[in-house]
């Protein structure tokens, strides 16, 4: 049986929203939410409208891969001090502040590009736009676990949300608004000037205290042990192992050992928590156009309304972790993302009717904006403070793996099954997630009670 998990009151709950490490999650949320859906569904729409075929475009959900891979250069974000920026603003702002610069150049780029005769430049923009914005993700979701104590970071999570939310909807409606009036290319400067929201938020506010990196090295028994081991060896190859065995082993090892063969089943749990979710999210756009709607009606509901409604599932999720704790939440997150995957099946069985694309993004956004939150807040508890930007690298890169490498299919699921079919196959792949969310709910190793002891903001 689940041990009961201590509760809060409403009023504590609601009091941690007004910290300023948890308002400051509201900008760096808007920075980290711009540039996602520019080289996603935004990106979609415009290669459809374009006339660029359906398949092809499922195989650019691909590019969103590089969110799933960012733990193989997390260590180097983790540890490498940057010239000039790292002096300056610190490890963790110094890192932003070059994501955003990429992240700008791209958007620049991609605006500059006919996509119909420049299919392999887009995607080379689009590419730099996701590397830029996945190295951004890393240095954020170190400076947000560095920034607080672990009571505080379920509602870091739901305002990073919150403001996640508010850049897609910037990247989503805005952009199709400015398509619509004027072209794509002005949207896409419109987006870059944009970045400039993050590169504000980091000038503003200070870097996280944390200890130096060569005092983090000098305490790692493993660093200790290579050192000793390797005296009488060249002064550059002893730094380098010990940069190595400090900055990329340690962080993985740390993880295994405090769960044990536990953290093999934690890390298949969160591939395919979100796995329905995802497999499916590259047909949504070309599905709304496809079905008949218009720009103006995509952008209006699923964008502005949509997101919206992701919002508010956002702060109910981290309310309900505040008070509840994590374990039950897993649980009805993974239900309801699932489910709500028969909704866009059943939208394409309707067709082009605007109560049912209503309902359908209602729900999708509802069950999304809950669950990120809380699933954000458990990867924050299960990230060593030590080894930050790496642990949690690797736990958002597998979050997304398997389910954008199965997006990159869905145009060819569509093509020859038709796209009622191909989102019944989606909602089944979120099974497991279920299975394994009770298992964990079980366990008070995996989901700590939340700290009822502080309570002021």
């Amino acid at each position: 049986m689940p041990i009961p998990t201590p509760q809060r009151s409403w009023r504590a709950a609601l009091a941690i929203y007004l910290r300023a490490p948890v308002i400051t999650m509201l900008f760096l949320g808007f920075s980290a939410g711009l540039p996602f859906l520019l080289v996603f569904s935004t990106l979609s729409a415009w290669l459809r409208s374009d006339g660029v075929e359906v398949a092809a475009i499922g195989f650019f959900a691909w590019i969103g891969m590089l969110y799933s891979i960012k733990f193989f250069w997390a260590p180097v974000v983790d540890r490498l001090a940057l010239p000039v920026l790292t002096r300056h603003f610190g490890q963790r702002r110094g890192w932003m502040l070059l994501a955003q610069a990429m992240i700008a150049g791209g958007l620049v780029g991609l605006a500059g590009l006919d996509p119909v005769d420049n299919l392999g430049w887009v995607a080379a923009f689009a590419l730099l736009v996701a590397f830029g914005s996945a190295t951004q993700d890393i240095a954020i979701d170190a400076f947000r676990i560095e920034s607080a104590d672990d009571d505080v970071q379920a509602a870091m999570a739901s305002t990073y949300i919150i403001g996640y939310r508010g850049g897609l909807i910037a990247a989503g409606a805005l952009a199709l608004y400015v398509a619509s009036a004027v072209s794509w290319q002005v949207a896409y400067l419109t987006m870059a000037a944009l970045v400039g929201v993050g590169v504000l938020t980091v000038l503003l506010r200070p870097e996280p205290k944390r200890t130096s990196l060569s005092i983090q090295l000098i305490h790692e028994p493993k660093v200790r042990a290579f050192i000793r081991a390797s005296r009488g060896k060249p002064k550059l190859l002893r730094r380098i192992g010990a940069w190595v065995i400090g900055a990329i082993v340690c962080p993985f090892t740390d993880f295994f050992t405090r769960y044990g063969v536990k953290a093999l089943w934690l890390l298949v749990f969160i591939g395919v928590f979100r796995i329905s979710d995802l497999a499916m999210a590259s047909m949504a756009n070309p599905l709304y156009i496809d079905l008949g709607f218009s720009l103006e009606t995509i952008a209006n509901v699923t964008n502005v309304f949509g997101i919206v409604m992701s919002i508010a599932g956002g702060i109910l999720g981290g309310l309900l972790v505040a008070r509840y704790g994590i374990g039950p939440l897993l649980i009805v997150g993974a239900g309801i993302v699932m489910v709500t995957n028969l909704l866009f099946a059943a939208l394409a069985l309707i067709g082009n009717q605007l109560p049912m694309l209503v309902l359908t993004i209602t729900g999708d956004n509802l069950a999304n904006g809950l669950a990120s939150a809380v699933f954000i807040a458990f990867l924050s508890s299960l990230t060593s403070r030590a080894y930050t930007a790496t642990q949690y690298a690797l736990f958002s890169s597998l979050m997304t793996l398997p389910g954008k490498f199965l997006s990159g299919f869905g145009g060819l699921v569509v093509a020859g099954q038709g796209y009622a079919s191909f989102f019944v196959l989606a909602t089944l792949l979120g099974l497991p997630a279920i299975a394994l969310a009770i298992w964990i709910n079980r366990d008070r190793q995996l989901v700590p009670a939340p700290n009822l002891a502080s309570t002021e903001p």
